[in-house]
Order: structure tokens, then sequence, then C-alpha cells
């Protein structure tokens, strides 16, 4: 630590009383994949931001079960957050942190000291397995994939759908475990869910790059794709992929 005042350059060092000192025999690391950490809030209004403050004097922490694996993925969603875990995928619901002033305009205290409140998990056994590169949203549905399960999922209104059961339930539970880079995007154009499987070199027969995708309108799996993107997004009235260092356009054509 320093011994100057502010820590600044040359400036008086603090020499007055004992500076005592311990060590501590028994540390270590512990790696916490299962729980999720919050920090302080932030208020535009009132001009407060407290997004770099982690006071472990508070409870910041949200601890999740377990057994449901590590946290892969996590997604706002109005009221609620979203969790991807490998085995499950929960519901946290958001109590809101709001600050209370005083008649002078000075903060106070906290409406709440709880940030996250009770963590729901959706029905279904269903995960993201280890790969959150396969999340892709619009609007209030979430498309995923749960590669230990073989199984290609949505998540929207009416809580997590097998769509891979849709014609393709054999296919992708044979075909997923060969592959380690799982890529989703959607595609707001065509109201498609594309989905990018890359190839793994332990399998080069079994696993070829191919782009399959899932159309909401005719609620199946329409075709396989030429392209083989690395990522990909829509914006607006377009639908921008990337590969090799190229950007790809799909516009939407007016009528």
């Amino acid at each position: 630590e320093s011994d100057r005042i502010r820590d600044d350059f040359n400036a008086p060092q603090i020499d007055n009383g004992i500076k005592a000192s311990s060590v501590f025999l028994e540390y270590g690391q512990e790696e916490k994949t299962s729980s999720i950490i919050y920090s302080g809030i932030y208020n535009s209004t009132s001009s407060t931001n407290s997004l770099n403050q982690f006071n472990m004097a508070e409870k910041i922490t949200k601890d999740l079960n377990t057994t449901y694996g590590s946290i892969q993925a996590i997604k706002a969603r109005d009221n609620d957050v979203v969790v991807f875990t490998e085995d499950k995928v929960l519901k946290v619901m958001s109590s809101g942190k709001d600050v209370l002033f005083n008649a002078g305009g000075n903060a106070q205290l906290t409406s709440t000291n709880r940030v996250l409140g009770t963590s729901t998990p959706f029905a279904g056994d269903y995960g993201i397995s280890k790969n959150p590169e396969s999340l892709a949203t619009d609007a209030y549905r979430m498309y995923f994939t749960d590669k230990q399960r073989g199984a290609v999922l949505r998540l929207s209104g009416n809580g997590i759908t097998p769509i891979s059961d849709v014609g393709m339930k054999g296919y992708f539970r044979e075909k997923l475990k060969y592959y380690t880079n799982i890529l989703g995007t959607f595609d707001g154009i065509n109201d498609e869910y594309n989905l990018t499987l890359l190839s793994w070199s332990k399998f080069p027969t079994l696993s070829v790059d191919k782009t399959i995708s899932f159309n909401e309108k005719s609620k199946g799996w329409v075709s396989f794709k030429s392209f083989i993107p690395t990522s990909g997004v829509s914006v607006v009235d377009r639908y921008y992929t990337t590969n090799e260092n190229k950007l790809s356009e799909l516009e939407c054509a007016s009528v």
C-alpha cells in the first residue's frame, strides 16, 4: 500500500504512528462458478454511479444450486434475469434497488438490499451445456442448444420447447456431440434462427461445417445454408454476418 497522502508523486509521507501488518498462513483462491455478484446502483436522475463498487460488507452475491453446473450465460428480460447453466435454465427475479433521498437531496439509504430475488428453474431437464455461443435472442424468444442432450431449444412465454424435435430430433442427437463450437444467430429479416456447426478436428469425417435454419413462420427446419458465419447480428432491417474478417449483409427487400 502507498504511504503517501492521496498516493500522489512526491507527496508528504504518513510517518506518525505504528503501521501494523500481519501474515495470513491459510489463504487461497475460490472459484465460484454457480454464483452471481453484482455491484452498487446506477441512477442517472440523481447522478449516482456505483457500478464500480463491490462492497463485501453487503450481501452482493446470489448463489445458485451447484448441481445445475456452472453459469454459462446471463440475459436480462423485463423484470427478471434468465440464467443459463450447464444442466438447467433458471429465472431469477429482480427486486430492484432504489435510493431514498432526504429533503436536502442527499442519499441516505436504499429501499431494499435485495437486488436479486428467488431463483426458479424452468420446466424441463435442459441446459446450455458449455456452448453459450449458441444463445441467440429475438424479442421474448431465446434460442440455444444443449450438446449433452443433443437438443436445440427455444425459451419463450410458454417455457422451454425442444425445437429439434420438429423433424430433426435424431439428426441433432447424433451430430451435436461431434462439434465443439456451436454458433447461434438470429436473422430478423426472415425470422430464422441460424445454427452454425463448426467442425472439430478430432472428428474430421463426422463433423463438417454447416448452417441450419429454423423458421418461426414455418415452425420447422427449412434449409441448409451455404454460408458459414463466425458471428451474426440483426440491425433494424439488415442481417450482418462475418467470416474471415469479411462482412456480409442481407437487406430486407422493399415491396
